[in-house]
Order: structure tokens, then sequence, then C-alpha cells
């Protein structure tokens, strides 16, 4: 399968494959036209989309015509609001155009393994709304805690938790009197043994008891 890179900037698309050619097999698409044409001809594993290209309804067309594309978004001018709207059309990245090498690369891999790449900000808020959701789904109900959740230590369930709660790593790092470091080294040991492999999916997973997959 390859990557697709659609932008009508040749020089966004150019970017975008000197960063990914040693590693990936590439197409480009330069309209909305080519972008149906590519998508209709060849498997196309992940699109890279720029943002000027499209709105949320082009979007939500191409994720219900292509289901098995993942679509990761790249905004000139990314916006907090914006990238949570698109991200609940079922986009599996936003970030900006603009991303240096490394962390493009590092996305890139991770949208690929079955995780979703975000900003901090974004991720929070988007926990904290799954949180508020399933509060009020569950009002009244008894909780039942995913049987998952028996195998971690006590500290690293702790650390779960206060994930599914929206805490950032420094935030939880300062309430249990630890350091950043520590909190990434627990939460690593928790993604593995719970199958969640990212931030979202160990909240989804407590929060409304599923999760979006683990990676393929």
């Amino acid at each position: 399968m390859a990557i697709l890179l659609c932008s009508h900037n040749e020089l966004i698309r150019k970017r975008w494959d000197e960063l990914l050619s040693p590693q990936y097999q590439l197409v480009e698409a330069a309209s909305l036209g080519e972008l149906e044409a590519v998508l209709a001809a060849e498997k196309i594993e992940l699109l890279l989309l720029h943002r000027t290209m499209v709105d949320m309804n082009i979007t939500a067309q191409v994720r219900r015509q292509n289901p098995r594309c993942k679509i990761f978004l790249l905004s000139d001018r990314p916006d907090e609001d914006e990238g949570l709207s698109f991200l609940k059309l079922g986009i599996v990245g936003y970030s900006n155009t603009y991303i240096s090498p490394p962390r493009l690369s590092e996305a890139v891999r991770i949208v690929l393994a079955g995780s979703v790449w975000i900003g901090q900000q974004v991720m929070q808020r988007l926990i904290r709304e799954t949180l508020a959701a399933a509060s009020g789904a569950s009002a009244g109900v008894s909780y039942q805690a995913p049987a998952v959740l028996d195998s971690l230590t006590t500290r690293e369930r702790e650390i779960a938790e206060m994930v599914a709660r929206g805490q950032a790593n420094l935030e939880i790092a300062a309430n249990l009197g630890i350091t950043e470091r520590t909190v990434k080294a627990h939460l690593s040991a928790v993604y593995t043994k719970t199958g969640t492999g990212s931030r979202l999916n160990l909240a989804l997973l407590i929060n409304r008891g599923g999760s979006l997959g683990r990676p393929q």
C-alpha cells in the first residue's frame, strides 16, 4: 500500500515527498479530481491531506467512500476547535503543514501503526469530552472497570485513571510527587498491558469500556 500526498501547492507536496520517500511508496495528487482518481485506482493506506483543499463535508465524504484509508490533515494554521471537529469525523492525525521532518516521520509511523496523532491540548480536550459523555451516559448505573486493568500495578492504575480524567503528564507527576520521566515509563507499561497503545485509547478504554482498536 502507498501514502497519498494531496495539496494544490507543489512545494508542499515536494517537501512531504522529500521527507518520506526514503521510507514509503508515495503517490501525489494536486486536485480533488486527482485525489478521487488515485483513491479509486490504488490501495492507499494513508492520505496526507492539505487543509486548504477541503472542508468538513468533503473530508466526511472522502471518509465514507474510502473507509480503509487513514486521513492525516495538515493545516497552515492549526486550531484546537478545528482539529477536534475533524477528529470527530474520523481522521487519524491533525498537525501543522510545516511540521518538522523528525516529527512528520514519527507522526506517519504512529498513525500507520493504528494510533492517533494530535496536539497535546487537543488530546486533553478530547479525553475530557469522552469522560463527560461517559459520565452522562452512565448516570445512575454502577461502573465496572474493564478486566484488563486488573493486570496493572497500583501506581499504573492510578496514573491510567488520571490520564482518563484528562490530566497531562506534568500534572500527573506534580500530583504524585514523581518525575515526568517516571510517568512516561509507567504509561509505556500501561499501554503494553492494556493493548491500548496510546493515551486516547487508554482514556476510551476506561471511560467507555472500549477503544479505537489495537495497532494493525
